[in-house]
Order: C-alpha cells, then structure tokens, then sequence
C-alpha cells in the first residue's frame, strides 16, 4: 500500500489528488510543517529536507512532487493521466508539468515565504511584490493557452496529472490582487476541477476549509 506523507494543502495535495484519481489504496501520515520543515528524525531518513510530499511506496521511497506523480502514473499506465508515448501531446505534458514544477511553483513560494529568502521587512516585501509581478504574468500565460486551444483542460480535451499540480498552485494565489480565478477562462476551470469527485475527496481527507480557489 502506498503511504502519502502530507500537509494540507501544499503542494502535496497535487500528488494527493494525483492518488484519487488513480484509485490506488493509499494511506495519508500528517507531517506538521507548522513551525517549518519537520526535524523528525524518522521523517528526515525519508526526506533529508523535511518537506513534504514524501511518498512510500513498498520499500522505494521518492521525495518531489513531479518525481512522485511521474512515478504513480509510470506504475499505473491504464489510468489516462499522462499522453501515450509517441503522441503529440506527451512532451507538450513533459513541458507544462517541468513549467509549473519549476517556474510557477517557485514563485509562488518565494510570495508566500519571501522570509526564507530576506530577512528584513522591507526586503520580504520587495521579494514579494516581485514575485506577485511574475504570477500575474504565468496566469496570464495559462489563461492565454486555455484561450488557445479552447478544451477545458490544460492540455487541451485531455484531462490529466497537470491539471492536478495547475489547481494546486492556483489555489495558493487567493489572496492576491488578482487571483488566478480572477481571469474568466482559469475561473471556469478551477471550478470544473473543485467539481472532480478525486479533488473533493482529497480536500476533504486534508480537512481543508473552502473556499478552495
């Protein structure tokens, strides 16, 4: 049985909802990252960093969250989540799930942790406006390609695991000026996700307190 290691609400909830629409029996263990990355010695032999997600699977153990989806969808291949090999859409998911993991992600933490980065006030706040600046770009980005090709997902008809991690991280933008659900075309889409039975459940196994987006 595969054992999820969480916190409500980060950005373990993409693999989370990544293990619900997969089916596969799972079982969640709360990490408290309330005062920062956990220093449990027992957690920190499966995550040197302490973060989460951690995912254990037998005894293979896999930390970082692209690394853990690729792995689920990899072992599980007649669950359409990813393209088939070979098709024109399976590097365009390559790319998009790279894009949010690495350019959307980052700078979406560094909005809402500039502290781990500066230590002063005003250079948290600077960091933060700065980084606010660059999310309203990649929204717009993402709105732009929804506009693009006119499907309701991501990548376009297909529903997949990067609609999971987009929905994740479009949650953390809330309590900006303008919010990822602010934009018409990414507000029906957060809510077409909000109504997936795999996201309700994982919401709901987190314990987290709409609104969601």
């Amino acid at each position: 049985m595969l054992r999820l290691h969480y916190y409500p609400g980060f950005i373990s909830l993409a693999t989370h909802i990544v293990i619900e629409e997969i089916g596969a029996e799972y079982e969640l263990s709360f990490v408290n990252l309330h005062k920062g990355p956990s220093k449990n010695p027992s957690y920190l032999a499966l995550h040197p960093d302490g973060l989460v997600p951690t995912l254990e699977d037998g005894r293979l153990v896999i930390f970082e969250s692209t690394a853990i989806i690729l792995h689920l969808l990899e072992m599980n291949p007649s669950v359409p989540l990813m393209p088939e090999q070979g098709s024109a859409l399976r590097p365009q998911f390559y790319k998009w799930l790279m894009w949010l993991s690495t350019a959307l992600h980052a700078n979406l933490s560094l909005y809402l942790h500039p502290g781990k980065v500066a230590e002063t006030a005003e250079a948290q706040a600077e960091i933060k406006a700065a980084a606010e600046r660059r999310i309203d770009v990649q929204f717009d980005r993402v709105e732009a390609e929804l506009a693009r090709h006119g499907g309701p997902w991501l990548l376009g008809d297909s529903y997949s695991a990067v609609d999971a991690y987009l929905f994740t991280l479009a949650r953390w933008s809330r309590g900006m000026d303008r919010p990822a659900a602010s934009r018409p075309l990414l507000s029906a889409y957060l809510q077409r996700m909000i109504e997936r039975p795999a996201v309700q459940r994982a919401h709901a196994q987190e314990h987290i307190p709409k609104p969601w987006v």
